[in-house]
């Protein structure tokens, strides 16, 4: 009996598990590699994140991925990436609103093909320059809002504009043309507090808001906002005046407000 046992280990058995343990170290061996994926370690910052010329920049996106855009509206508010020029705009854009960017200046083409725009706002950008003819071409333009910008000096601005805002500007007398405003005879609100003025811009009879507090203005005269010896003459649009926090002394000019329904508005030394 142990006899007939060790032929069947020998002659059976044992061919078995050597030729079964042989298999499996081919296969070992012919076994590939499993690959592993590469997922990234959101633990660490990534390269277009730390490598400024690998982050995407806004001039290379289509403005309506960069930007809302709604039934003619265009809204870029404080944009990421950054933008630091007006992007190309849709032809039927009415109003754009691109605040709190990095726009450092405007140029003549960029709202050269855009004939139905009626409101710009570039409020609280970087810019210091603004082409002299940017604006003067857009006939329908209606709202012009520039203010908290670097601005020393204004562009010819488009005769239908009502409302004007460059409060918060660096905006000097010589900057500005004694007649930029005289010829808006649509013009309602005009902002120009927060400036460097020495003096008040001739001003349009359309004008019901005028806001000239906080700059550097040291005297008016009986025609800065009257007509001098027409004591009969009321401006009747114009229902608020700002002046305070300039040097001028308003109780040494006391012909200088008979022609307007109230006194400036405003703390005055």
């Amino acid at each position: 009996m142990m006899q007939l046992r060790t032929l069947f280990f020998t002659s059976i058995l044992l061919p078995w598990i050597l030729s079964t343990a042989a298999k499996d170290k081919y296969m070992e061996v012919r076994r590939p590699k499993e690959d592993t994926a590469n997922l990234p370690d959101y633990d660490t910052v990534q390269d277009s994140v730390t490598d400024p010329a690998a982050a995407p920049k806004a001039v290379d996106m289509p403005t309506c991925l960069l930007c809302v855009c709604l039934i003619g509206s265009v809204y870029c508010e404080e944009v990421f990436p950054e933008m630091s020029a007006v992007p190309a705009l849709p032809k039927e854009t009415a109003h754009l609103y691109a605040r709190f960017n990095k726009i450092t200046k405007i140029r003549n083409q960029d709202f050269a093909d855009i004939a139905t725009i009626k409101t710009i706002d570039l409020t609280g950008n970087l810019i210091t320059e603004i082409d002299d003819g940017a604006f003067s071409k857009l006939l329908l333009l209606e709202e012009l809002i520039l203010g908290e910008n670097k601005l020393t000096k204004l562009p010819m601005l488009p005769a239908k504009l009502i409302l004007f805002n460059a409060n918060f500007n660096q905006l000097k007398t010589k900057g500005v043309k004694a007649t930029a405003f005289k010829k808006l005879t649509r013009l309602a609100y005009l902002y120009l507090g927060n400036n460097e003025l020495t003096a008040v811009p001739q001003l349009p009879e359309s004008l019901q808001v005028v806001h000239l507090h906080n700059n550097k203005i040291s005297t008016v005269t009986d025609e800065t906002f009257c007509r001098g010896n027409f004591s009969y003459y009321v401006r009747t649009n114009m229902d608020e005046v700002r002046l305070d926090g300039n040097p001028v002394v308003l109780s040494k000019h006391p012909d200088s407000f008979t022609c307007l329904q109230a006194l400036p508005i405003g703390w005055y030394h």
